[in-house]
């Protein structure tokens, strides 16, 4: 390798400034666990507490030491590598190194010895890596994957949060500022704050606590509202800095019409446009952009889903034409690449690169209770609701539209968010989701541990499959 990455106008180069495009995916379900990506219903925190309460802590610290040993390997990196990819992003909640019920301020080692599990075996294999903090306590906003228990991103009402989470990556810096394959850090996944400026000043507060202790790493800095939103950011962009968006297409997600994406010059003009208003701030400021997510959803039998094949079909078309977008996208707008990270590496089937086989320990438990979780619309991403339940919240939806002036909706933040969207994020992935949190945990009751390693076993890469025409696809980029 060639030294510490680093920015030169819309490119990351190398010390001798070769240009590096960073392709690859994420870890995902690891150390930051999304509700879709294992299966739980509800928020990481309370998951992992409800089962504590059911089988103990000493089966619980077994069952969940094994499950981080075993979701990242070397056989991982060895396969990663294989595919064609140079860089892992690794999501991570804050608890990994802070402890809610002790000092805020004071770090613990065990964050980064599984950390460095990672960050050592993609090193070996020469991939870079990018620490990615995906959930900060309070929630930097408002959704599930925060792990806030809460709809409202309530990181940035608390100064001592944020405070924390300053110090947290001053000391994450230090740590790793002489590690030349950590290509950099990802401040904040995906903020949402109504006043942009507190995003903007604790990114400045982050810089200057990084730049402290290392002048060298590259910061991947998340736009505003989802990383979709530059408009506030100052016309001086920080240095040594990439701004990273998500671009995300409703073409590659089910709809309740059914329809599936058709790649017409319309459809495609449109993923193109998506890409271009995100990328704005990027080309009038001539500083690079990453793309830290995107991807389809992809359909499957063992989940319900009828005709997975046609289905999955029409969502490989929509990643192509994103992919297509991609590798002429620098906003420099001299057709060359820019750098990109797919979501996920591992999963239970929605996403993955590599998923959970149907005939694991994992399936056999959990499987019923998926599709159950799934008829009831638990869970948001990449599901839609049975529609002998949809009515429900529809009959409601339709009760607050008439009660709400359309001027007042629009006065909540974030103003993308329909109605729709807030209803099921307080009814279903909030309330509905903490009584159905018992009900997941009690499947672990009785096991032994035995039974325990060969369930969290279902996530090591050989009891796993892949994706075989989604990766041919990204091999082939």
């Amino acid at each position: 390798m060639a030294g510490f990455l680093k920015v030169k106008g819309t490119k990351i180069v190398d010390e001798n400034d070769h240009p590096v495009v960073l392709k690859g995916s994420a870890t995902g379900g690891h150390m930051n666990m999304e509700n879709f990506i294992t299966g739980y219903p509800g928020h990481e925190t309370e998951h992992k507490q409800v089962i504590k309460s059911k089988i103990g802590q000493e089966k619980f610290d077994f069952f969940f030491d094994k499950f981080y040993d075993y979701f990242w390997t070397e056989s991982d990196a060895i396969l990663f590598k294989n595919l064609g990819f140079n860089c892992l992003r690794i999501p991570f909640n804050y608890r990994h190194f802070l402890d809610d019920e002790g000092d805020l301020f004071e770090v613990k080692q065990k964050g980064f010895e599984r950390m460095d599990k990672i960050v050592d075996t993609c090193a070996k294999h020469g991939i870079y890596t990018i620490l990615d903090l995906h959930a900060t306590p309070g929630g930097q906003n408002q959704d599930w994957h925060a792990d806030s228990k809460i709809h409202f991103a309530m990181f940035w009402e608390f100064k001592v949060f944020q405070d924390a989470m300053v110090n947290l990556w001053g000391k994450i810096a230090e740590y790793y500022k002489d590690n030349k394959w950590v290509a950099g850090y990802n401040p904040l996944n995906e903020p949402a704050v109504s006043d942009h400026s507190k995003l903007i000043k604790f990114y400045e507060r982050v810089d200057k606590a990084i730049r402290a202790v290392d002048p060298n790493h590259l910061l991947f800095l998340d736009g505003n509202t989802y990383a979709m939103d530059f408009r506030q950011f100052p016309d001086e962009p920080l240095k040594n800095a990439v701004y990273a968006i998500h671009d995300y297409t409703t073409f590659g997600f089910p709809n309740l019409e059914g329809t599936e994406y058709q790649g017409t010059s319309e459809q495609k003009t449109k993923i193109k446009s998506q890409y271009e208003r995100k990328i704005e701030f990027m080309k009038s400021r001539n500083v690079p952009v990453w793309n830290g997510e995107f991807g389809p959803v992809y359909a499957s039998e063992v989940r319900g889903d009828k005709d997975p094949h046609t289905i999955n079909k029409a969502r490989y078309n929509v990643l192509k034409d994103q992919l297509a977008v991609y590798k002429t996208g620098d906003p420099s707008g001299d057709g060359s690449p820019i750098s990109w990270s797919i979501w996920v590496y591992k999963d239970i089937g929605y996403q993955g690169l590599t998923y959970v086989s149907p005939k694991s320990k994992w399936y056999q438990l959990f499987g019923e209770f998926f599709l159950k979780k799934k008829k009831l619309g638990l869970d948001r991403w990449g599901n839609n609701i049975d529609p002998e339940f949809a009515k429900l919240y529809a009959d409601l939806e339709a009760h607050m539209k008439k009660n709400i002036p359309e001027k007042h909706h629009k006065a909540i933040y974030p103003h993308q968010w329909t109605i729709n969207d807030y209803l099921y994020r307080v009814s279903k992935d909030m309330l509905f989701s903490q009584y159905a949190q018992h009900e997941f945990a009690e499947l672990f009751v009785g096991l032994d541990f035995d039974e325990l390693d060969e369930l969290a076993a279902s996530f090591k890469l050989e009891n796993c499959l892949q994706r075989d025409e989604l990766n041919q696809i990204l091999r082939e980029y």
